[in-house]
């Protein structure tokens, strides 16, 4: 009966003593004796504590380690094999490999013309894809936060064409934007309109390929603008209504600016995404290349790697042009990132 009443009295903060003698007791010792078996529980009861405090400190990041031995296995040796092969000459099909040649690859890659080209299509295939898409994507979910009957219709979707494969998305859009007799066509001749020649002049190639990528992901980020918005507490709405405000004011001043960490956020991936299309623009192409048209009109950075890798296999020149576009891709999300923040705050004010 005593161990117990010394336990729970151990129980109480700050009375270490009594805890010292409760784990005498729990481990058979003589509490009282004051010799060797007290000082023995109480070493043990010490490094009880020490392995809790270090199991607190410690188990969060045993918790999350899994994830990031994954990341440097499958993210961060790609990135660094990759850089070394940038600094190397390997040309597969004259099978010589290994060499330091210093940044001759990334010479060789940045006064490639092709390099430039597709680096203004990237860009430009971007600009015509990631701005709508944010916008509409915004309004979208603007529109859906409204009380709407039949709400989880309109929510799912939108969500649809995000569930339709790339392959059949680029089958359905390359036929509607078929030169000969895609509907698209269609309608603008029977409108007076000449036909466009959609894989072959260069703007309208881009145009045709951003429709595919808006159609494909502008429902799937207003659901994650749906969702924070969402979150905005109501009673800041009824206020603004009761000043006056309209919706399209609310939404400039108070949506917006609450909803600033999911906008950077889409922002990121949206430019991400837009940064590295390949897809769209390989399967788009009606040529036997498929190297982005036949006069590389539509070819993206991405697409230029993967012909300068895997077709022409020279893989010291790839890297470059990998590591060049992950240096771009970095360099437009900080500009994004503080331009969003930079938006944001100054419609909040």
């Amino acid at each position: 009966m005593t161990a117990p009443a010394e336990a729970d009295t151990a129980a109480q903060p700050g009375n270490r003593t009594a805890t010292r003698r409760a784990a005498g007791s729990r481990d058979g010792e003589d509490p009282g004796d004051g010799g060797r078996g007290g000082r023995r529980g109480e070493r043990r009861l010490l490094r009880r504590e020490r392995r809790a405090r270090w199991d607190v400190r410690l188990a969060p990041y045993l918790f999350v380690s899994p994830f990031f031995l994954v990341f440097a296995v499958v993210g961060m040796f790609p990135l660094a094999y990759t850089g070394y092969l940038s600094l190397h000459d390997w040309d597969r099909l004259a099978y010589t490999r290994g060499g330091f040649i210093g940044l001759d690859n990334f010479r060789w890659v940045l006064d490639d013309p092709l390099f430039t080209k597709s680096l203004v299509n990237t860009l430009s295939i971007f600009a015509m894809s990631s701005i709508p898409q944010v916008v509409i994507a915004v309004t979208v979910a603007a529109l859906l936060d409204q009380q709407l009957r039949g709400s989880t219709f309109w929510r799912i979707s939108v969500l649809l064409p995000f569930v339709v494969a790339p392959t059949a998305a680029v089958l359905i859009f390359g036929t509607l934007f078929s030169d000969r007799s895609g509907l698209v066509n269609e309608l603008l001749s029977s409108v007076g309109l000449d036909p466009i020649r959609w894989h072959v002049e260069r703007w309208w190639s881009h145009a045709a390929i951003s429709s595919m990528v808006n159609w494909r992901w502008t429902g799937y980020n207003a659901l994650i603008f749906l969702a924070a918005m969402q979150a905005v507490p109501r009673e800041v709405y009824e206020s603004a209504s009761l000043d006056g405000a309209g919706r399209v004011r609310q939404l400039l001043h108070i949506t917006l600016p609450m909803i600033r960490p999911t906008m950077i956020f889409v922002i990121v991936t949206t430019t991400i995404g837009g940064l590295q299309i390949f897809t769209e623009p390989r399967l788009f192409d009606d040529t036997a290349q498929r190297e982005g048209g036949a006069d590389h009109q539509y070819m993206t950075m991405t697409l230029y790697v993967y012909v300068k890798g895997i077709e022409d296999q020279f893989y010291g020149r790839a890297s470059a042009a990998a590591w060049l576009l992950f240096l771009f891709i970095i360099s437009i999300v900080l500009v994004n990132y503080a331009a969003t923040r930079w938006l944001t705050r100054r419609r909040a004010l």
